[in-house]
């Protein structure tokens, strides 16, 4: 019996091993829905309220898997509602495939309805980029796009007419270049390794460094144990990017957790301090916290040579799989008996780990924002899986949640977008149905994508949810204030009851204002055998701010007090409840020494 083009790509796609589709129905890909149906018992379809949700579970999906994630969407409206998902999966390097309709091949380009060129639109986001042409192009397309998908760690896109979906290959007639069976499923390895004469260069290099900084991102969650092994041999820290927080146990002696904005001030004082740096698997983007050009020799080992010199200069660059690279340095790598670089950055650790439970454990009401992840960190299993959407929750997530054994923890890295929480937490508990799940969440960035939440009850997934609601926009507030010197303006949003709406949507509901009863809400939330949201009521004054903080920094914040901030009297009670004069310093001065009137 002859198949159709939409059985043709059902197939295909389980042949490749995809036994998950996100997505959302529609009239543009009923071929492709008729085929998902009659294939249900091989791959399961995951309906979204959302197809940008759809997008983010598919990027969320593939970054908790190591596998590719799909996403499907219908033709005009349904395609372009897949964007800001796939720009996140794109920047943060995962593989996943977009399926998109298109109308009828015949009168494309007519104005029919839902005409939109998606293959136009996708130019930029996807390097593999195909309308698919008739019943006999499927698969040659499929095979092309996942292979591009994997081996870039990128989007593919395919846009399929609506007629094709249903033609069989009867329909149609094969080209004679076209042979059957000429493509076909196969997984390339990527543990590549750079020549010997690279491995020794860099080799020589740490060698002769005496202050050592091992900074680790994305690319190495896989390789734990070498990372560790080699800030053993080279006494020197480990820092992470935010997206690397799983490489290593962030109560391990070798890290001084995260760097830049989200980081610690130990971390920054090694950056600050080393005189070489071996980067892996990371092109963490921000500049400034970076040595300054000349400071420190540096090796970058990266499985793409496009990242290689891109945010800094690099001596050696060894392009490879990071853990297969490390593997070959490590034998070259002599062991430093000068302890001094790491002890200090241990000893600074201490103190910092002081401040945030300090931070953590506060009473004042309203409650401080760092009380609720300070409670879940110890409560969560070892092989817990951490979302968390952008914005002032990432900052209390990345300093506040401890990971160790087995745990994961994800969010949205380069786009930087807010809504992705909650997909990726949904995404995450599909893939792993046995394994604890939980979302931290700002009450702008879950309004985002709210509808989702009845996703997660339609499939019975137990997540949870905490949402720290402060009534703003809280990141883009401190960023109007502290980076712009300004009053903040249009952040102020609408509060809404989240416990109610969980309810509403057939989950369960907590609400805390006071941390005395945090624990007990937390514990009870987490014990919960279903979906439940937890309405965290929080100080929207509470400043997220960098761990070292800068002169410029400490400027614009005078700036915006002096020039009319609203809520300048909450915000200078925060800042000198916090004792900023243990935690940053501004080349040898306090914050509180430059405020306005106050540490006088």
């Amino acid at each position: 019996m002859a198949k159709t083009g939409g059985d043709l790509l059902i197939e295909r796609l389980i042949e490749w091993g995809v036994d998950t589709i996100f997505g959302l129905p529609g009239d543009g890909i009923n071929g492709l829905f008729e085929s998902l149906r009659t294939h249900q018992d091989q791959i399961r379809f995951i309906q979204v309220r959302h197809e940008e949700a759809a997008a983010f579970m598919a990027a969320g999906y593939a970054k908790f898997t190591g596998k590719l994630g799909v996403c499907m969407a219908t033709s005009g409206c349904g395609g372009l509602h897949l964007l800001n998902g796939l720009y996140d999966a794109k920047y943060d390097g995962q593989p996943v495939l977009a399926i998109t309709g298109h109308t009828y091949h015949d009168i494309s380009g007519s104005m029919y309805q839902q005409d939109a060129d998606l293959t136009k639109v996708f130019l930029d986001l996807a390097p593999y980029n195909e309308r698919i042409m008739g019943p006999d192009h499927v698969v040659n397309a499929v095979d092309q796009a996942i292979r591009t998908a994997l081996g870039q760690r990128t989007v593919s896109h395919l846009s399929f007419p609506k007629d094709f979906q249903d033609w069989t290959t009867g329909d149609d007639t094969r080209t004679m270049p076209n042979v059957k069976g000429h493509t076909d499923v196969l997984r390339v390895s990527t543990d590549i390794s750079p020549a010997l004469e690279q491995l020794k260069r860099a080799a020589d290099l740490i060698n002769a460094g005496s202050k050592v900084v091992v900074f680790a991102g994305r690319g190495a969650l896989h390789a734990r144990e070498e990372v560790i092994q080699l800030a053993e041999a080279v006494g020197g820290p480990i820092l992470k990017a935010l997206l690397g927080k799983g490489v290593v146990p962030d109560d391990s002696p070798y890290t001084t957790g995260g760097l830049g904005l989200l980081g610690t001030a130990p971390s920054q004082d090694a950056m600050e301090e080393c005189d070489t740096l071996v980067m892996i698997g990371t092109h963490f983007p921000y500049l400034e916290y970076y040595p300054k050009p000349g400071q420190a020799k540096t090796i970058q080992i990266d499985l793409d040579a496009t990242h290689i010199g891109l945010r800094t200069p690099v001596d050696v660059g060894l392009i490879g799989d990071t853990k297969t690279v490390l593997q070959a340095l490590l034998p070259l790598i002599n062991r430093k008996e000068d302890r001094r670089f790491l002890e200090k950055a241990q000893e600074r650790m201490v103190f910092w780990r002081e401040l945030m439970t300090e931070r953590g454990t506060q009473t004042n009401i309203p409650m401080k924002p760092q009380v609720v992840p300070h409670i879940i960190s110890p409560l969560l299993n070892d092989d817990a899986i951490v979302t968390c959407d952008c914005g002032n929750n990432t900052t209390w997530a990345a300093r506040h949640i401890q990971l160790r054994g087995t745990m994961q923890f994800s969010t949205s890295g380069l786009l930087a977008t807010m809504g992705s929480g909650l997909p990726y937490a949904i995404a995450a508990s599909v893939a792993y149905p046995g394994r604890q799940v939980v979302a931290l969440v700002g009450d702008g960035g879950f309004t985002m994508l709210m509808g989702e939440m009845a996703t997660a009850v339609k499939y019975k997934l137990p997540i949870k949810v905490f949402i720290f609601h402060n009534n703003s926009y809280g990141q883009i507030k401190w960023e109007q204030i502290v980076l712009e010197g300004n009053p903040e303006f249009g952040v102020e949003i609408q509060s809404i009851d989240f416990a109610a709406y969980a309810q509403a949507c057939g989950a369960t509901g907590f609400t805390i204002d006071d941390p005395k009863n945090a624990d007990d809400v937390i514990r009870r939330a987490l014990a919960h055998d279903g979906p439940v949201i937890v309405d965290a009521i929080v100080d929207q004054n509470e400043p997220p701010m960098p761990g070292k903080i800068t002169t410029d920094q400490a400027i614009a914040l005078t700036k915006a007090l002096i020039r009319g901030e609203r809520d300048s009297g909450d915000i200078i009670k925060n800042i000198i409840g916090n004792q900023f004069q243990e935690a940053v310093a501004t080349k040898g001065h306090s914050l509180l020494s430059v405020l306005p009137g106050i540490g006088k």
